[in-house]
């Protein structure tokens, strides 16, 4: 499997976020990764604080969070599910997160007991999904070591499965290909060309994923406007043909309603 991702897709000023706050992605263990993305560690001491934006993926991902301000000293662990709109999280004083990344469609074969599309647009104590108790997240979170965090996170979840379901690795294989396949601009066509009804898609992508198809292809464009707009000028109507819009305008549109600022605010 590849190493985790490099890119910056979905957050929303990465030299700012970066410049505030020490990030990193880890590989997990090698039972995992057919599941998980990566491990995303965040640790931070602020002396003013700093509200940071992120454009979902279309993953579910558990979260195990330390903040320690003046007003309150806590630790708690979350599922997250795909996020619907811009998460936006103030940062301040002191704090740890060690968060889980799944595959968009991996994380069913660990909470097998729900559709995937019971977490969209949720946050829930980690505990009641997957059976996390607090000793669990003192675990990851109260090692100064990083090895020592990751292998806590490979061991609390080697521990809950996963258990292996045809249809997550269907539809891993599904949102790769959209994430990956520029010529992906419609449902209609992956559909044709998996030889299924967009019926039974939608009803894989709600059980596995948490969000349909559709959703998936317009917020991998999101992310790839976001990203190039981030990086210097842009051609939007260029860019706008290039993902499979037929005009600027619906670009502009998709791209304000999701991330909250029209392009120009990244770029001319």
């Amino acid at each position: 499997m590849p190493g985790p991702r490099r890119d910056t897709r979905g957050i929303v000023d990465a030299p700012g976020l970066f410049a505030r706050v020490r990030f990193r992605r880890r590989a997990p263990a090698p039972a995992l990764q057919p599941y998980l993305e990566h491990y995303w560690l965040i640790d931070w001491d602020l002396a003013e604080p700093y509200v940071s934006h992120v454009v979902p993926h279309p993953s579910v991902n558990v979260v195990f969070q330390r903040y320690d301000t003046p007003a309150s000293h806590r630790s708690f662990g979350e599922v997250a599910g795909v996020g619907l709109e811009l998460f936006t999280q103030r940062l301040e004083g002191r704090g740890r997160v060690c968060g889980v990344q799944f595959r968009p469609g991996g994380f069913r074969p660990f909470a097998p007991g729900w559709p995937v599309a019971e977490w969209t647009g949720r946050r829930v104590p980690v505990g009641d999904v997957l059976g996390t108790t607090e000793a669990d997240v003192a675990a990851v979170l109260d090692p100064a070591d990083e090895d020592a965090r990751v292998a806590a996170l490979d061991t609390h979840l080697l521990a809950r499965g996963p258990r292996p379901d045809p249809g997550a690795t269907h539809a891993m294989a599904l949102v790769d290909r959209i994430r990956t396949d520029r010529t992906i601009r419609r449902v209609a066509r992956l559909t044709a060309e998996e030889g299924v009804s967009a019926r039974s898609l939608q009803r894989l992508f709600a059980t596995y994923v948490g969000v349909g198809p559709k959703w998936v292809i317009l917020r991998y464009r999101i992310h790839e406007a976001l990203e190039r707009a981030e990086h210097g000028a842009v051609d939007w109507p260029a860019l706008a043909a290039d993902l499979g819009y037929s005009d600027q305008a619906h670009l502009v549109r998709d791209f304000t309603a999701t991330v909250g600022v029209p392009p120009t605010a990244y770029a001319p």
